[in-house]
């Protein structure tokens, strides 16, 4: 099983996140949007999957230190250019475990993975 994990190293949720694949004995590669930044085509693929109203962090201070207008009119096009500048953006976690994508942690979602093994 394949587990690649995004987001940022700093972010509290990220690390409860990598707490719990490394107390379930996941192993798994981390790609920090900081270091690495986002690949063009892998955040359409994961707005086509999940939707970029999934994806797009509006309660984060990233989002709120946003100017209005950048704020206002937001559709696919416009939120994906945002996530595309500025990572942070993009809520956190996104999993992914052999192309099934999670995003967020809530530990019962988790526990699916588990399964799959």
């Amino acid at each position: 099983m394949a587990i690649t994990i995004y987001g940022i190293k700093n972010c509290d949720t990220m690390k409860k996140a990598m707490t719990w694949l490394q107390d379930h004995d996941m192993p798994y590669q981390f790609h920090d949007y900081k270091v690495a930044g986002i690949d063009r085509e892998l955040l359409q693929r994961w707005c086509s999957e999940l939707g970029w109203e999934t994806l797009l962090n509006r309660a984060g201070t990233t989002f709120r230190k946003l100017p209005e207008a950048d704020k206002t009119g937001l559709d696919a096009r416009k939120a994906m250019t945002l996530m595309l500048a500025q990572p942070s953006l993009i809520k956190r976690p996104v999993l992914d475990v052999d192309g099934r994508l999670l995003v967020g942690f809530k530990p019962e979602a988790y526990e699916g993975i588990g399964s799959r093994r």
